[in-house]
């Protein structure tokens, strides 16, 4: 098991990708700690069912990420339990699509707050035990389209660009504590959200993308556990695209 005995804290966790990296980091022997923003009942059901399923230890923190008390607190519960956080995956993240004309000032705050400055706050709360233990690995979700940009989406855009620039700024700062930070890209994955999509829509994604195909959660959860395990202990500041050769 490539995680036995590591505490993992996963924001966004209670589902979809967030979901899918703690089920495998379970499966790998890694104590999981569960965050669903504000939503704890979901998050404790989550919990739950990973420890009956994977027989490892579980915690379920309710935080909103776009406050660093909450941050803050969910980094000591999980500390309080588990003595240690050796891996955060910055998951936790929002929509509001709109034009640029059309966008509302509410719809750009909502989405920099949750989706950029959270990933902030949460590297700040961890970082301190990472680095008095001289060891971590931060492993942010960023997205394709923080790379290409996409037309409806230049809050989640700038929000996922800025992901990508605060993990090689962060891989600089920590990499003398052998604090590893890197990131994924993924393109459009099978999720709750693009189950809304109609099937046209669905088709007309696939048209962009040479595997013919939107990838599932577990192609990023596959993702997150090369970063968090020992086969990736000489990369950090990465940017691994996961989008079926979206964008090259």
């Amino acid at each position: 098991m490539r995680l036995q005995g590591k505490t993992a804290v996963i924001t966004g966790s209670a589902q979809g990708i967030g979901r899918a990296v703690a089920e495998l980091f379970a499966s790998e022997g890694a104590q999981v700690v569960v965050i669903s923003d504000i939503n704890a009942e979901q998050a404790q059901k989550t919990a739950d069912e990973i420890k009956s399923k994977y027989g490892v230890e579980t915690a379920a923190v309710a935080a909103n990420v776009a406050k660093l008390e909450d941050c803050e607190s969910l980094a000591k519960s999980a500390l309080d339990k588990f003595s240690k956080i050796d891996i955060l995956v910055n998951n936790a993240g929002i929509t509001k699509d709109n034009l640029v004309l059309r966008m509302s000032e509410a719809e750009w705050d909502a989405v920099i707050a949750v989706n950029l400055k959270g990933v902030f706050n949460c590297i700040k709360a961890v970082s301190k035990p990472m680095l008095k233990a001289r060891q971590g690995r931060i492993i942010n979700i960023a997205s394709v389209v923080g790379q290409m940009g996409n037309a409806g989406q230049v809050n989640y855009s700038a929000s996922k660009g800025g992901v990508i620039a605060m993990t090689k700024t962060c891989a600089r700062e920590f990499a003398s504590r052998n604090i590893l930070v890197n990131a994924i890209a993924p393109g459009f994955i099978r999720t709750a959200m693009t189950d809304k999509l109609t099937q046209e829509q669905k088709d007309a994604l696939a048209v962009n993308i040479p595997l013919a195909r939107l990838g599932e959660a577990e192609d990023i959860a596959k993702s997150a556990l090369f970063f968090a395990s020992d086969d990736s202990s000489y990369i950090t500041g990465h940017v691994m695209s996961v989008n079926g050769g979206m964008y090259m």
